[in-house]
C-alpha cells in the first residue's frame, strides 16, 4: 500500500511535471474509478494544471477549473510517460503488471496512467470545484508530518481510546496517511505491542509512541523524495525493519520477528523488543 511518504514522492514528482500542462482527456478503463457520479471527466478537458496537493494519501491535481483528486487506496499506484517515451516500468520483483484503471493524457502528449494491483479495485478519483470539501479529504485527521501535529495533540487523540495501537494508528480519521506498513515500523520503533489499547499508554509510553510517529515518517519522506515512482515500492520494501519480515531476526535485538495474530501474515513484530520477550497469543 502506497502511504504518505511514497505519495508525497509521487505528488512531488507530479508537481514537476505536471503543472503547467494542458488535460486532453481522462479515458476510464474502469467506470468504478470514478467515485463523484455526479461529475463528468469531460469537465477536465481542456484544463491546466496549476498545483499539486497531497492530502494523506491522495493526491490533488488542482487545475484552472475543478480538482480532480486520485485516492491510491490499497494497490493503486502511477505511471508517467512523457511524449514518444515509453511508461515508466513497475518494479522488476512484481510477478504481474499491475493493470491500468485510468490514464490521463495531456495536450502535448505525455500521459499518466493510473494503475490498481489488487485482488480488489481501491483505487478511485474524484471531480470537485474544491477537493477539501469532497469526504476522502474533509474526514481526515492531522497529518503527524506537519507542525501542527504535537505531542499534546496525540496525548488528545489517545486519551480513553479502547482501540488497539495498530488499527488506531491506521485510523484514517485519527492520523492522516499512515498504513499497514509504516504502522508497524513506528510500533516497532517505539517499543509497544499493536494489540495494546491506547487508553492503556502511560505517559512515557506516550512520548515514545510520538517521537516514532515523527521519526519513522520523517526518515521515510527523506528517503522516498528522489527515488523514481517505478522504484518506489522496492524502496520502501528494502527500507522494513520487522514489516514484511517474518521469521527474521529483528536487527535491534535479534530475536525472530512474527506476525501479529489474526493478520493473515499482513502484519509483524519483534516480540522482545514490543512485548517482553513473550509471543502475543492469538
Amino acid at each position: 500500500m502506497p502511504e504518505s511518504p511514497e505519495v508525497d514522492a509521487l505528488a512531488g514528482f507530479l508537481r514537476a511535471r505536471a503543472t503547467g500542462r494542458t488535460i486532453r482527456a481522462i479515458e476510464l478503463e474502469e467506470f468504478r474509478v470514478l467515485k463523484t457520479r455526479n461529475r463528468r471527466t469531460e469537465e477536465l478537458a481542456d484544463r491546466t494544471v496549476i498545483g499539486v496537493r497531497r492530502f494523506g494519501k491522495h493526491v490533488s491535481l488542482d487545475t484552472d477549473g475543478p480538482g480532480l483528486l486520485i485516492s491510491f487506496g490499497r494497490a493503486g499506484w502511477a505511471r508517467w510517460a512523457d511524449a514518444g517515451e515509453a511508461e515508466t516500468v513497475p518494479d522488476a520483483s512484481d510477478a504481474v503488471v499491475a493493470p491500468v484503471v485510468a490514464r490521463i493524457t495531456f495536450t502535448d502528449g505525455a500521459e499518466m496512467a493510473l494503475t490498481d494491483a489488487g485482488d480488489w479495485l481501491s483505487l478511485g478519483i474524484s471531480i470537485a470545484d474544491d477537493v477539501t470539501t469532497l469526504p476522502a479529504v474533509a474526514d481526515l485527521g492531522p497529518d503527524p508530518t506537519t507542525p501542527a501535529f504535537t505531542p499534546e495533540l496525540l496525548d488528545g487523540l489517545v486519551r480513553g481510546r479502547r482501540k488497539q495501537l495498530k488499527a488506531l494508528l491506521q485510523e484514517q480519521a485519527s492520523l492522516a496517511g499512515i498504513g499497514n506498513a509504516y504502522s508497524d515500523e513506528i510500533l516497532h520503533a517505539a517499543r509497544l505491542s499493536p494489540t495494546t489499547h491506547a487508553s492503556a499508554l502511560d505517559a512515557d509510553q506516550r512520548e515514545r509512541l510520538f517521537v516514532a510517529i515523527t521519526g519513522v515518517l520523517t526518515a521515510a519522506f527523506d528517503a522516498r523524495r528522489d527515488v523514481p515512482i517505478d522504484q518506489q515500492k522496492a524502496a520502501k520494501v528494502a527500507s522494513m525493519r520487522v514489516h514484511g519480515r517474518t521469521g527474521e531476526p529483528c536487527p535491534v535485538c535479534g530475536d525472530l520477528v512474527l506476525d501479529v495474530p489474526g493478520s493473515k501474515g499482513a502484519a509483524q513484530y519483534c516480540p522482545t523488543c514490543q512485548n517482553g520477550g513473550r509471543p502475543l497469543e492469538p
